[in-house]
């Protein structure tokens, strides 16, 4: 039977913290595993990240390039297939929405010309690529 006094964790579960600077015999004596001199070895010693020494930085030595719209995030893509899988005769933002194709923070939505569409489809407030618009009309479909 189990006691509490008894109750032990699993074996290898709990090990001895590692004591640095406590004399030769633990291994880690004298310079306490840093070496001799230098930055790294004193308390409190140390530097920024990405630190090179004094030499210009990587981060500094190469140039600066490109550029991330915030707003990105704001923008959906709907493809043709998913129209077609989405089956509704009528199509706006807020329906796309609700089916889960669009997340629910975007404001601009655009169909894309990927796959093919045989259903008419009447499509309201999105935008819609030359080749997306061609196709969805050769189905039938309408773009508003």
């Amino acid at each position: 039977m189990m006691e509490l006094n008894g109750i032990k964790p699993a074996g290898g579960a709990k090990h001895a913290k590692r004591r640095v600077g406590r004399g030769i015999g633990s291994g880690l004596g004298k310079t306490a595993g840093r070496g001799h001199k230098g930055q790294k070895s004193r308390s409190g010693g140390y530097h920024k990240v990405g630190f090179e020494g004094g030499q210009m930085p990587m981060h500094r030595r190469l140039p600066k390039r490109g550029f991330k719209s915030h707003l990105l995030k704001y923008n959906a893509e709907v493809t043709l297939t998913a129209l077609e899988l989405l089956g509704m005769p009528e199509v706006d933002i807020l329906t796309l929405k609700q089916a889960g194709l669009v997340g629910q923070i975007a404001k601009v939505v655009k169909v894309i010309n990927t796959g093919a569409i045989s259903k008419a489809v009447k499509l309201t407030g999105l935008g819609v690529t030359a080749g997306a618009k061609v196709a969805i009309e050769a189905a039938g479909g309408s773009v508003a």
